[in-house]
C-alpha cells in the first residue's frame, strides 16, 4: 500500500462518523435549499453564493476529525501508558512529548494494520474500482473495526452505555450500534491503559522507597531521594530493555 492508500484508511473511522452526520442532516438539506454565505458585487449587480446545510454540517464535523480517529483505534491506550510509563520514571519531559506522539501514532499503526488490511481489501479497493456504492463501501470498512473494538470492549462497559441510553439490550454484538460502542470501547481503554500504568509503576515505586529508606538510615535527609533514585530507574529500565518491553507487551495486549 502507498503512503496515499493509508491515509485514506486512517480517515475510515472520521468518515463513517461524518456520514452519519450527512445522513441526519439530509432532511434538513431538503427543507432548506441553502443559506446565503458570501455576496460578490460586480458593478451594479451581484452574485449571493449558498451554503446548503448538509454541507455546513460537514465542515463542522471536520474539526471532531482527530478525535473521531482517537476514540476508534489504538491510540488512545498506547499513549497513556506511554506517559505514564514517563511519569513513572521521573525524568521530566524526557522523552518529550513529539517522541511519546510519535511512538503511539506508529504503535497504532502497526497494531492497526490486520484491521487496515482488511478495509483495504473489502472496502477502499471494491470501492475504487467502481462495483460498489459509497454507503455499501462505509458498512464493509466499518465491520472490521466493530470487530476490533467489540474483542477490545468490556461486557459491563457495553451494558453501562446501554443501560445509560434507556435500551434493553442487544441480540448480539452485531446489533450494537456506534452510538453505543465507541463510549463503551473508550472506557475500557482507559481501564486497560491505567491497570497497565499500575503495574509500570510498581518497580520505580520500588526503587523510590530504598532510596528514601537508605537516605533516612544515613541521615541525609535533606537530600532528595528522587534525585538519587533517578539513575538507578534509567539504569534498571535499560538493563532489562523496558522499552522493547514496553511496545511488546502494548502490542500483543490487543490480540490476547
Amino acid at each position: 500500500m502507498n503512503t496515499r492508500t493509508i491515509w485514506l484508511l486512517l480517515a475510515l473511522p472520521p468518515l463513517l462518523l461524518l456520514a452519519g452526520v450527512a445522513h441526519a442532516a439530509a432532511p434538513l438539506a431538503l427543507a432548506a435549499p441553502g443559506i446565503p454565505a458570501v455576496t460578490v458585487h460586480n458593478g451594479a449587480g451581484g452574485q449571493t453564493y449558498s451554503l446548503t446545510i448538509q454541507l455546513l454540517a460537514l465542515m463542522t464535523a471536520i474539526t471532531l476529525l482527530p478525535a473521531a480517529l482517537l476514540m476508534m483505534t489504538a491510540f488512545t491506550r498506547i499513549v497513556i501508558v506511554l506517559a505514564i510509563l514517563r511519569q513513572a520514571i521521573g525524568a521530566g519531559q524526557a522523552p518529550p512529548n513529539q517522541v511519546i506522539l510519535g511512538l503511539a501514532l506508529f504503535l497504532t499503526l502497526f497494531v492497526m494494520s490486520p484491521v487496515i488490511e482488511k478495509i483495504h481489501v473489502e472496502a477502499v479497493n471494491p470501492y475504487v474500482a467502481g462495483t460498489i456504492d459509497t454507503s455499501t463501501a462505509l458498512a464493509r470498512g466499518a465491520a472490521p473495526l466493530r470487530s476490533f473494538m467489540l474483542g477490545q470492549t468490556r461486557e459491563s462497559d457495553i451494558a453501562a452505555f446501554v443501560r445509560i441510553s434507556g435500551g434493553k439490550g442487544y441480540d448480539s454484538p452485531s446489533d450494537v450500534p456506534l452510538t453505543v460502542l465507541v463510549p463503551a470501547f473508550m472506557t475500557s481503554e482507559l481501564k486497560t491503559a491505567f491497570q497497565i500504568g499500575f503495574l509500570l509503576f510498581i518497580p520505580f515505586v520500588i526503587i523510590d522507597l530504598v532510596v528514601a529508606s537508605v537516605l533516612m538510615s544515613m541521615g541525609m535527609m535533606m537530600l532528595s531521594p528522587v534525585l538519587i533514585s533517578l539513575p538507578f530507574k534509567l539504569m534498571l529500565f535499560v538493563l532489562v530493555d523496558g522499552w522493547s518491553l514496553v511496545m511488546g507487551t502494548l502490542a500483543a495486549s490487543f490480540y490476547s
